[in-house]
């Protein structure tokens, strides 16, 4: 059956995309292949990662980034969707996500601004979560700021979708990580580095 919103062809479903993490441990439980989608219309205060906001960028498939996955399987735990808003381009993320854990058995974590309830009334959006073990949901909310657990702040909730996670698995997702890209580039990422990316945001907003 062909999810709502997919083309029809998922290997070829084009996804606008700002960056891939093939290994990285604080962006969720174990070892996780992360992309962070490019386009977010939510216009949260305060978001940590405003640079993925424009809904221009490098385009891929959602088969090309599952293949690369599904490369990694034998090392990894899952994949993590972040972004972005990885919701706003749902063909994408559902059809990425059902390859990767149809064929790898990968578990998929995604976070997103979307509630659980929003999800819920979009055909679209459900979709995109059908093949996900753990949502992470809801708008960053500056005035409840958290950073810890992958969540921003302390409104947005674990969705569980499946048992394979639970939301004590996120207390030990490390905090911060740097890896050299293979440009040779440093990619720093996880929650400290969001929280220091926020407080950059919020001067910005006074």
């Amino acid at each position: 059956m062909t999810p709502p919103g997919s083309t029809g062809a998922p290997r070829s479903v084009p996804w606008r995309v700002h960056g891939v993490l093939a290994r990285s441990r604080a962006n969720g439980p174990g070892l996780r292949f992360t992309v962070w989608s490019q386009g977010c219309s939510l216009g949260c205060p305060g978001c940590f990662n405003p640079e993925t906001h424009r809904p221009e960028g490098p385009v891929r498939t959602a088969g090309e980034l599952a293949a690369a996955a599904l490369a990694a399987a034998g090392d990894i735990e899952g994949v993590t969707l972040t972004g972005g808003e990885p919701l706003e381009q749902p063909a994408a993320v559902a059809a990425f996500c059902a390859e990767v854990t149809a064929r790898g058995g990968l578990g998929v974590v995604g976070l997103t601004g979307f509630t659980r309830e929003e999800i819920e009334a979009d055909p679209g959006r459900l979709a995109a979560v059908a093949d996900a073990d753990m949502v992470v949901a809801g708008r960053y909310n500056p005035r409840l700021h958290l950073g810890a657990g992958l969540r921003g702040s302390a409104n947005k909730m674990y969705w569980a979708r499946t048992g394979r996670y639970r939301a004590a698995d996120f207390e030990d997702v490390p905090e911060t990580e740097m890896v050299i890209a293979p440009d040779g580039g440093l990619v720093v990422t996880g929650m400290r580095a969001a929280t220091a990316m926020a407080a950059r945001a919020a001067e910005g907003l006074r």
